[in-house]
Parts: C-alpha cells; structure tokens; sequence
C-alpha cells in the first residue's frame, strides 16, 4: 500500500545514474522557477508561496512517491480553485483547505482508490481541463495588456466585460514585452532545447524593462521583495467549523490532485517503460501538501510538463525530483531577490502559453466527433467550469456520465419472449429444445439493474394466462442489483399466487449466484429450481408439471 519508489531505485544505483539525475534535475528546477511564480500570482497569493510549494512538496513527492520520475508542484490545474478559495476565505483560509486535502488523499490511498480514480471519463477531463485552460487565459489579459483596473471580476462574463471597457487603456510597453514572451518561447526551441524558452524569455524581458526603464509593472512594483528563505512551518488552526466551511473545497483540491498525479504518472509510466504505484502516489501526494500547507505554500501535484522535462533529459529516478527542488531552494536563498524584477506581461505571456498547451483542443475537437453522450459531458463541464465553479462542474460532469453510462447498459439490457401461449405477444420460435406444453420462457439479456429492471416488469406483462412453468433465461447476466433481485422476487411471488412454478435457467454467474445466496431468494425459490444449463431447466420444468398431474 505505500512503498516509495525510491527504496528500489537506490538498490543498484550508480554514479553514472547520478550524473543524469543531477543535469536532469537542474534543469527542471530552472523550468519550475518562472511556473511556481506565475502559478502563485494568477492564484490570487504572493509569489513565494509558489516557490515554497515546489521545494517542499516537491522534495517530498519525489521522496515518498509511487513514481520513478515524478516531478510536483503548483500547476496550472489548481489557478481556479486555488483563486476562489482566497476570494472566499482567504490565504489562511487556503492552507487550512491544502493541509485537509492533503489528509483526504492519504485517507484515498490507504483506501486503495487509486486504481479507481484512473476511471473518471475522458470527456469530463478534458472538459474541465480545457475550461481551466480558458480561465487561465481570460485571467492574463489586464497584466498582459497592462490595463488599468482597480479590481478584476472573478465571474468570466463580468471579467471581460470589465476588459471591454478598459481596452481604450492598454500599456504598448507592457503589450511588446508580452508579445516578445511569446514569440520568444514559441521560437526558441528551433534554437535549443536544453534551456527553457520561459527562462529565456524571462531573462531577456526584465534586462530589456530596466535598461530601458520601461513604464511596466513588475513583481516588486505589486509584490513588493520576494523572501530570500523558508518560512518556519507551522500546523494550521483547525477546528470543526472551518472543516464544515472548506471540506467542500478541500475534496476539490484532493480529487483534482489525484487525477492530475495519476495522469502524469501514467504518461510517465509510458515514457519509460515503467509502472507507478498509484496508492503510494496518492499517499504521498497527501503528505506533500500537508507539508506545503505548514510552510505557507500552495497545493501541489504531479505536474505532467515538468514530469516530460525531466524524462527527457536523463532522469529516471526520484533523485533528479530532490535535486529539482534542492536547486530551486539554491535560487530562492541567493538569487531570489532578483525575481522582484520580473515584469508582470511576462509571466502573463507565459501563462497563456501554458493555458495553450492546457486547452488540449484537439482532443477537444476529436471527443465532439465522438459519441453523443461524450460530447453531452464534454460540454457541460466545460461550460459550467468557465461560468460557473469547477466543483460544481467536477460534480454535475461525473453526474451526468453516470446517467449516460446507465443509459448506454439500458440500451444494452434487454429481456425478450421466447415463446408465448399468448397470441397477442411478440414470439420467436423457441427452437433449439423441445418445450413442454404450458412452459414460458423468457431471456435477459444484459446486466439486471435498476435501470434495466422496469422492461423486465414490462415484459412479464405480456403474460395473459399465466403459463404452469415460468422459465427466465439468465445466460447473458452478469451481474444483478438490489432492484434486480426485488424484480424477481416479485415475480416469484406473483408465480406462487397464479400456481406458476418459477424457474432460473443458465444462471451461471458467480457474481448473480451469490447475490441469490445473500438475499435468501435461491431459498425462496428452490435450489432444484436454479439450473446451471438450458436442458436441467427443461427437465426440471417436465418434473413439476408431472407433480402436479399426480
């Protein structure tokens, strides 16, 4: 249930691995740099809580993960929930909901639910992702543009009609700076691929603002100085009330946390050629955000870039993920200052290309080509996480694919007459065995569950005369319900009043058998009267009306 990966991989591990983790992890700890910044500020905090995320719950996801390679921190996935919860409650206020998230996942792997988070529909992914994606988006527009604005809406139609009346004060300084972002990170990998285009451009934008003394806003301007050190941790005030106010969000961050982990792990895993241990992840996932909450910081979880990154560039064990926060400490403890420098527009143009690659457009596109009900899911939650809530849109989504999936195993249940002393009712000549006279069989199809349950009830009453044996066909059900079984003890009970003998025929699925065993309905029934095979029923059918005769 919780073995670290990293207990393996040290067992061989060499100075030539080392080497490759070391360039590896460096590297990724300069990619991180900009993201933790740019992750904080459009999170509504202050842009160390982003740095302290990614060392802390990064040092400690790579150390107690299920993942060879996983990388942690603050990411994109987590800017809207993250934002809401500093609107509502505050940044204490989002500690508190991190440090019980981080219990919530810890309490979801000793649970063993990491097999079964990795079900949740694709369609309901994408679609909260690609939302997420536009709200990133919508909410860089007034640094990118540089507007004046004394406050921002956090409602998406209100935000941009804000931004209709406020085009007329866009900053050209702060637009050429954003523009130069982009096309600096969009270009840059033509050039190389080993330092990251956001660094690149980083560098190159805050050189160029205070050369120039370019009238943008920057990181200190708003911020003020960055802190050149951790802060000391400190267990959050937790008491029932707060958990009755931030459980709500706090399952949010922790469900959003595991499929984001998981996901990456999985990516990972396909990478390398590996496999991840999806409870010990989600335990760790849990521990890292406790810690990331008692040193101010913000929610962390697999982050699937950073993960490539690192993959890409040698990593292959969770030293490269210690190493990638070890460096980002070094920067933070001697050059962190300098972050103060950092233009807004620029992080603004590095958020929007990551809410870019977050959009996953064409897998948008593929999933509304698909299936009626994928594209019913895409959209709804896609739609209520931009003009909505995102935990409305997590809990209407998953909703709503399990009522389409209920109706796709409807369309699939079916029970149909095989024979009929009925000539109203719908026959098929029931030829592949030789029925006694007065036998009635019928055939389900498909699993027996509630929302099944009503056409076998239907399809019973076909019956005009009831018919001396009853014969249900159960070859082709795998499993049965509650209001399965309460269905056919219905009908047993209607049987007994009309002086029909009910009889189970082919019932040869261990998961129908025992449900008949628990529910005492093998018992009402007979035993003799619930056949493995089409030819006992048969015979058993000739043996009761024999009895009667006699």
């Amino acid at each position: 249930m919780f073995r670290p990966k990293i207990i393996d991989t040290l067992k061989n591990y060499d100075r030539a691995q080392f080497y490759k983790d070391a360039v590896a992890g460096i590297i990724v700890g300069i990619v991180a740099l900009p993201l933790a910044i740019a992750f904080a500020i459009a999170s509504g905090v202050s842009p160390e809580k982003g740095l302290f995320t990614a060392i802390i719950a990064g040092f400690v996801i790579s150390a107690l993960g299920g993942s060879r390679v996983q990388i942690g921190g603050p990411t994109g996935a987590f800017i809207v929930i993250v934002y809401g919860i500093v609107q509502q409650f505050g940044v204490n206020g989002l500690i508190i909901a991190t440090f019980i998230a981080g219990i919530l996942l810890i309490i979801m792997g000793i649970a063993k639910l990491g097999n079964v988070i990795k079900f949740i529909p694709h369609p309901l992914i994408v679609g909260f992702t690609s939302g997420i994606a536009i709200i990133i988006f919508s909410s860089q527009i007034k640094d990118f543009l540089g507007l004046h604005m004394s406050s921002l809406p956090a409602d998406f139609i209100e935000k941009w009609a804000a931004y209709s009346h406020s085009f007329a004060s866009t900053n050209i300084y702060s637009l050429v700076v954003g523009l130069s972002t982009l096309l600096i990170i969009i270009l840059w990998p033509k050039v190389t691929h080993k330092i990251p285009g956001s660094l690149v451009a980083i560098i190159v934008t805050t050189f160029v603002v205070q050369i120039f003394k370019l009238p943008v806003e920057t990181i200190g301007s708003r911020f003020g100085a960055i802190p050149s050190a951790l802060p000391n941790p400190a267990i959050p005030n937790i008491n029932f009330q707060t958990i009755r106010q931030l459980i709500r969000p706090a399952f949010t961050i922790a469900l959003l946390g595991s499929i984001e982990s998981l996901l990456s792990a999985v990516v990972a895993d396909g990478m390398i050629g590996g496999n991840h241990r999806s409870n010990t992840e989600l335990i760790g996932q849990g521990i890292a955000n406790i810690c990331s909450a008692a040193f101010g910081g913000i929610p962390a979880t697999g982050a699937i870039a950073r993960t490539a990154t690192n993959i890409k560039n040698g990593g292959r064990t969770p030293v490269a993920g210690i190493i990638h926060a070890i460096t980002l400490l070094i920067i933070l403890l001697f050059v962190g200052k300098w972050a103060a420098l950092i233009p807004m527009c620029t992080l603004a143009g590095i958020l929007i290309i990551v809410a870019y690659n977050m959009s996953e457009w064409e897998n948008f596109a593929f999933i509304l080509k698909g299936s009626k009900s994928d594209a019913a899911v895409l959209i709804a939650t896609f739609l209520l996480t931009v003009l909505v809530d995102l935990t409305v849109a997590i809990e209407i989504g998953m909703i709503l694919a399990a009522f389409l999936f209920m109706r796709q195993m409807m369309k699939l249940s079916s029970v149909e007459i095989l024979t009929s002393s009925s000539e109203n009712a719908p026959e098929r000549m029931f030829k592949e065995y030789a029925l006694p006279k007065g036998v009635e069989v019928f055939e389900i199809n498909g699993p027996l569950f509630f929302g099944a349950a009503y056409k076998f009830k239907d399809a019973m009453k076909i019956i005009e005369k009831p018919a001396r044996v009853l014969i249900i066909r159960m070859q082709n059900v795998p499993i049965i319900d509650a209001t399965g079984i309460r269905v056919l003890k219905e009908v047993s009970i209607d049987n007994k009043r009309n002086g029909t003998k009910l009889i189970l025929a082919e019932v040869n699925s261990d998961s129908v058998i025992n449900e008949l065993k628990k529910t005492r309905l093998l018992f009402q029934i007979g035993k003799a009267n619930v056949t493995s095979t089409m030819e006992e029923a048969i015979s058993r059918s000739e043996q009761v009306m024999l009895l009667d005769k006699n």
